[in-house]
């Protein structure tokens, strides 16, 4: 790779992780496999470096390399332990009713099918676009939108439940 390319993967790698690293998160409950699935998708992403469209779309294609990981990683038999969340690393206000809603909200999350989780993720933490999320997932928009509908609406059954319990 030309020192070039480096230092440009080397830029986009510092300023992506972090945002990779929380939609994994989101994505498994769990901020280790998340580390490490962001860290994989980026070792994904650098070997196609030369390949790809750098000025276009590089965001959603590591997202979606990123939720390929996290899926991948959820396959595999030694995964499927239970995730340990951990709310109060998530950035935000430290007040202890944010980190109780925190954790509410992972744990619904955990409860919902990965597809609809994905869906979910990707259009209202990432703020990708229905036809951006298509792309990361491989999916049509209708289905984008009947699986992010169908999970927000198991997230709300999810949080009415624990709320008011």
């Amino acid at each position: 790779m030309r020192r070039q390319d480096e230092a440009d993967f080397t830029e986009f790698a510092g300023a992506a992780i972090g945002r990779l690293r929380r939609t994994a998160y989101l994505m498994c409950g769990d901020w280790h496999r998340a580390e490490d699935a962001a860290q994989d998708a980026l070792v994904r992403i650098y070997r196609r470096w030369d390949k790809l469209n750098r000025h276009n779309g590089l965001i959603t294609y590591a997202h979606k390399v990123v939720v390929s990981v996290v899926l991948d990683q959820s396959r595999r038999p030694w995964r499927r332990e239970h995730a340990t969340a951990d709310p109060s690393e998530l950035p935000g206000p430290d007040a202890a009713t944010t980190v109780d809603d925190r954790h509410l909200v992972i744990a619904a999350l955990e409860a919902i099918p990965a597809g609809q989780r994905a869906c979910v993720v990707l259009r209202h933490y990432a703020d990708l676009t229905i036809e951006e999320t298509a792309q990361v997932l491989g999916i049509s928009t209708g289905t984008v939108k009947s699986q992010t509908s169908k999970g927000l609406l198991a997230l709300r059954a999810q949080l009415g439940e624990r709320t008011s319990s």
